[in-house]
C-alpha cells in the first residue's frame, strides 16, 4: 500500500486527473462513493467527504457509523469519484486499498486547522492507503470504434495504459 504522495510521484498525470475528479469544487475537500465490507462480507456503499492534506488522502467518519465499524474491522475499501457535472467524456476515477486509522490526535488537529474543515469530536480519522488506481475514459465516442480506455496504477509499481492519457 502507498500514499497519494507515492501515486503523485510515480504517475503525476494520473494523480492530476484523480485530483480533478475527486476534488471538483474545492482544492482539498472532495466527495466520492466509499465501498466497505460489512461484518457478513457483503459490500456497503456510502457517499463520503474526502480530504487531501500534505499529499495524503483522508476520510473522517463518525464513530457511530456502520462504515467506521467496517473500516476498523477490515480496512479494505474501494472508492469511486462522483461523476463530473458535464461528463461528456464519460470519465471515471476509481481507487482501492486499505484505510488505516490515525490515532495521533495532533495529526487530526493539524488537518482540521490547516484545511478549515468542520469535524465533530466523534469522528475517526483514516488515511486511505492505495493499492490500485484506475482512470477510465470513453474514446471514439459515436463511432463504431467507441470503447472505454483504462489507465491503471498498482502500488507494486506497475502502470498499465493504452497510450497517452487523453486530455480531459
Amino acid at each position: 500500500m502507498k500514499s497519494w504522495n507515492a501515486l503523485k510521484h510515480e504517475n503525476p498525470e494520473l494523480a492530476m486527473i484523480g485530483r480533478r475528479l475527486l476534488f471538483q469544487s474545492q482544492p482539498h475537500v472532495g466527495f466520492a462513493f466509499l465501498a466497505t465490507l460489512r461484518n457478513d462480507g457483503a459490500p456497503r456503499l456510502h457517499p463520503v467527504s474526502i480530504v487531501l492534506y500534505n499529499d495524503h488522502l483522508y476520510v473522517m467518519i463518525p464513530t457511530t457509523s456502520p462504515k467506521c465499524a467496517d473500516l476498523l474491522r477490515d480496512g479494505r475499501f474501494s472508492m469511486q469519484a462522483f461523476p463530473p457535472p458535464d461528463n461528456e467524456s464519460y470519465e471515471e476515477f476509481y481507487l482501492s486499498g486499505c484505510a488505516v486509522a490515525i490515532e495521533d490526535i495532533s495529526v487530526r488537529q493539524r488537518l482540521i486547522s490547516d484545511t478549515q474543515i468542520k469535524a465533530g469530536e466523534n469522528e475517526a480519522l483514516f488515511e486511505l492507503q492505495l493499492d490500485r488506481v484506475m482512470y477510465t475514459r470513453l474514446i471514439n465516442q459515436g463511432t463504431p470504434d467507441e470503447q472505454p480506455m483504462h489507465y491503471k496504477w498498482h502500488a507494486e509499481g506497475t502502470f498499465e495504459d493504452h497510450g497517452k492519457i487523453p486530455n480531459g
